[in-house]
C-alpha cells in the first residue's frame, strides 16, 4: 500500500522491500497445519480440506499488490455509487 501511495506521489520506492516470513513452518511452529497456495485454482479445495480435516489451519494466500490501484479507485467507488450511500 505504501508503495503504491510512493508511486501516485511521483516518489521513487523506498523503504517497502521486505520478505515475508515463512507463515507455513510459522504455523507448524505452533501446533497448526499450514498451507501455501501456489495458484489460485488451488484455493478453494485448501479451504475445504482445512475445515474438513478440522483442528486450526493457516492457509498463506499470496496477494498480487499492483491491484490496489484499480480496487481502490475504481471498483471500491463503482460498488459504493451503486449502493447509493450516499
Amino acid at each position: 500500500m505504501i508503495e503504491w501511495k510512493q508511486a501516485d506521489m511521483g516518489f521513487g520506492t523506498f523503504g517497502v522491500k521486505f520478505a515475508n516470513p515463512d507463515f507455513v513452518k510459522y504455523a507448524e511452529s505452533y501446533g497448526a497445519t499450514g498451507h501455501r497456495i501456489q495458484r489460485s485454482e488451488d484455493f478453494t479445495a485448501t479451504l475445504e480440506q482445512a475445515f474438513t480435516a478440522g483442528g486450526v489451519h493457516l492457509i498463506d494466500l499470496p496477494v498480487d499488490y499492483s491491484q490496489n490501484g484499480p480496487v481502490l479507485l475504481e471498483e471500491i467507488p463503482r460498488v459504493s455509487a451503486e449502493l447509493d450511500l450516499g
